[in-house]
């Protein structure tokens, strides 16, 4: 198997498994404002309100994980056909990525979750970057 072959893989793979695992969060789409409040409280940041701007809030970023989730999927059955979409994911992920870390820092999240979501999502980014404009033609 040539580097270029390996690189497809390795980007197809990692399209997958990332992509599959955010379709999970479809779940918080759904999810009885009980779990909610009970991971809140678990993760130590206090009561979660229940004001309606709080649920839409959080399903709707939850529904907007599980869409790009499935965007990741879907364009890792052909990289290659798909290499101009997945440049733009990548930076736009990094991007995302950055801004999650500015809303973190702003917001007063807890230090483990800032240093595990945003700097996660920006390093996913930016290999997703290198993997992708590596892609070989064939």
């Amino acid at each position: 198997m040539t580097a270029a072959q390996t690189t497809n893989r390795t980007l197809k793979l990692l399209l997958r498994l990332l992509g599959g695992s955010m379709l999970f969060a479809t779940i918080f789409v759904v999810a009885p404002e009980s779990w909610m409040v009970t991971i809140h409280e678990a993760l130590d940041m206090g009561t979660l309100p229940t004001t309606p701007v709080v649920g839409y809030l959080a399903r709707s970023l939850s529904a907007f994980y599980a869409m790009f989730g499935g965007l990741f999927l879907l364009v890792s059955f052909d990289v290659v056909r798909h290499r101009t979409v997945l440049v733009y994911l990548s930076w736009a992920t990094t991007i995302f990525g950055a801004v999650v870390v500015g809303i973190d820092l702003f917001e007063g999240m807890p230090t483990s979750w800032t240093l595990s979501e945003g700097p996660f999502v920006i390093l996913f980014g930016l290999v997703l970057l290198w993997l992708s404009t590596r892609l070989a033609d064939s």
